[in-house]
């Protein structure tokens, strides 16, 4: 291990120990928003300076067998242990490798799932639905609270549009990857004929900022319209105007929202949806103004951009930005995403660690 690794994992454990003297303090209950930002932190310190700990304690073992190398009846003992600790000792530091890669602010966050039909009229519309189904699937193995915000149903099921908020353990760490054009290669409900169609659907994945930091928006900015509320075949949810329409005028960003029956909710909803697609629009040009330096093939989040095909004939899912295919496409569909999402997360950690190993 070089010494800049070292001395980053000592002041890593170092700023561990003040967090936990704090934690055990009589001031950790008096702030409870710093109390759990300090939780969080760690927490994601944990991992990494428990590994440290270990390396430590295997190095200090190594030191110790070497020592036995001038004693001629610990010699071969000694051999077997250098070989297994300095064995250990690789591995170790590979993991610390990872452990050590830059952090995505993001990650702990909450997030708004989109999903919206595209190329193939209402077959698009159902797979719209199916992966709604897919990613609400997951979101329930994984204890998350699942709130739908707004949609917009098809006249022979699905969506056209739908609008799912996630809240939980790192939401957004999980579902980051995944926005982007999602194609689906099967025989529609509405094909006589047996022939094969290919359809389309875009995933936005977006972080939903903390309390503090959402982004006040002058209402002189906003268009707010309401309207009568409609299901699938133009049946009236109700007889009132509780829909609501809200366009930011400055960027040209449009939300609806019909799903409560109350104008107010309704409302209250588009806001937060709005104020959600701002601080992704912010932070995806800081991104664009960065790819000059450095762009992530895996995160790029260009939602023109074909990731993942489903090919239901068979039975297979591929990720093109990765490579990766699976045919377990039964199980996908039905929320199980580990692999996929493993796969997604390894690559991304490979380009990191290679980038980093390229400057040093």
């Amino acid at each position: 291990m070089n010494d800049s690794m070292r001395n980053r994992l000592t002041r890593l454990s170092e700023r561990l120990a003040d967090l936990e003297e704090f934690l055990s303090s009589q001031n950790a209950a008096n702030d409870m928003a710093q109390f759990k930002a300090i939780t969080r932190e760690r927490s994601e310190l944990l991992p990494a300076t428990e590994r440290f700990a270990e390396y430590q304690s295997i190095e200090a073992d190594l030191n110790t067998a070497r020592e036995w190398l001038a004693d001629p009846d610990m010699r071969d003992m000694a051999r077997e242990e250098i070989a297994q600790n300095e064995a250990k000792l690789a591995q170790l530091e590979a993991d610390l490798q990872r452990l050590l890669l830059p952090k995505d602010p993001n990650d702990h966050r909450n997030a708004m799932l989109e999903i919206r039909a595209g190329t193939g009229g209402d077959e698009s519309a159902l797979f719209a639905g199916d992966l709604f189904r897919m990613y609400t699937r997951f979101a329930e193995r994984q204890g998350w609270q699942i709130e739908i915000m707004s949609a917009s149903d098809s006249e022979l099921g699905g969506y056209k549009e739908v609008i799912v908020r996630l809240a939980g353990d790192n939401v957004y760490k999980h579902l980051k990857f995944e926005s982007g054009g999602h194609r689906v290669q099967r025989v529609p409900a509405t094909e006589s004929q047996g022939r094969i169609h290919t359809s389309a659907c875009t995933v936005a994945v977006m972080a939903e900022p903390d309390e503090a930091e959402v982004i006040e928006i002058n209402p002189a900015d906003l268009r707010i319209d309401t309207y009568r509320a409609s299901g699938a075949g133009g049946q009236h949810i109700n007889k009132t105007d509780s829909a609501v329409r809200i366009t930011h005028l400055p960027t040209g960003l449009v939300v609806e929202c019909q799903d409560e029956r109350s104008q107010h909710k309704n409302k209250a909803k588009a806001m937060k949806v709005l104020n959600v697609r701002l601080q992704d629009k912010i932070d995806r040009e800081r991104q664009a103004a960065e790819a000059s330096e450095r762009r992530s093939l895996v995160g790029s989040g260009d939602r023109s951009e074909r990731i993942r095909t489903y090919n239901f004939p068979q039975g297979r899912m591929t990720d093109h930005r990765i490579n990766l295919t699976l045919y377990k496409l039964d199980y996908i569909m039905d929320g199980d995403l580990t692999d996929l999402m493993n796969g997604l997360t390894a690559f991304h950690e490979a380009e990191l660690l290679a980038e980093i190993t390229a400057k040093e």
